[in-house]
């Protein structure tokens, strides 16, 4: 998957770090490639979701070890940046980040992508493109009122038992985003129907990788 070190076995953890701007981004964009791996492999978890108030940092925590039930390790953190704000804080956002998890040695980073309109979208992509420049690197996408979608290059088909969970885990753990008009099934459902069109099968999620070494 991603074009991953093929010295990597299948009786090694895939050391995978998850990054998300808010709580329920990493899910949403990446969600069912999640449960995919965690079903087919073992796993070890960092996730790092920077931006939030308690309650929101409580949700990712929820999710995270819904998610991840059954990962050989799982690592959570929640510095609770402002949301909203995270470019005008970059040079603390960026040495929490070397901090923290700058030393980890991740097989694979789920992250947002450089062109997000999503300003705290942007900052974390170019932390991650900063930071984990040798690690397989794949950019999720968020649906969102700016209409950013563009065309990805690389697709998880994922089967329709996948997707439910998606959906179904989404709905359970972010009851802060329920009164927004765009949370809904239909979103998650709809965006994975036309992924899964463009990928040959009936669901799928999509990534931009600007760089695989094969």
């Amino acid at each position: 998957m991603f074009g991953l070190d093929p010295a990597l076995g299948r009786d090694q953890p895939l050391r995978l770090l998850c990054l998300g701007a808010h709580a329920d981004d990493v899910e949403i964009g990446a969600g069912g490639t999640l449960l995919r791996l965690l079903a087919e492999r073992s796993v070890e978890v960092t996730v790092v979701v920077y931006s939030g108030t308690p309650e929101r940092s409580g949700e990712a925590r929820a999710s995270a070890e819904a998610w991840f039930d059954g990962a050989a390790s799982l690592d959570v953190h929640t510095p609770e940046f402002r949301d909203g704000y995270l470019p005008t804080v970059g040079a603390e956002v960026k040495a929490w980040t070397q901090d923290r998890v700058g030393a980890l040695d991740p097989h694979l980073v789920l992250t947002h992508r450089l062109d997000d309109a999503h300003q705290d979208h942007r900052l974390v992509a170019e932390l991650s493109w900063q930071t984990w420049r040798r690690s397989v690197i794949a950019s999720y996408e968020i649906p969102k009122w700016d209409g950013d979608l563009d065309q990805p290059n690389a697709y998880v088909r994922l089967g329709a038992e996948v997707v439910d969970r998606k959906v179904e885990l989404l709905g359970q753990h972010f009851a802060s985003q329920h009164g927004k008009g765009w949370y809904d099934r239909e979103t998650f459902r709809g965006l994975a129907r036309i992924r899964g069109i463009e990928a040959g099968s009936r669901y799928a999620e999509a990534f931009h990788c600007r760089k695989l070494v094969w």
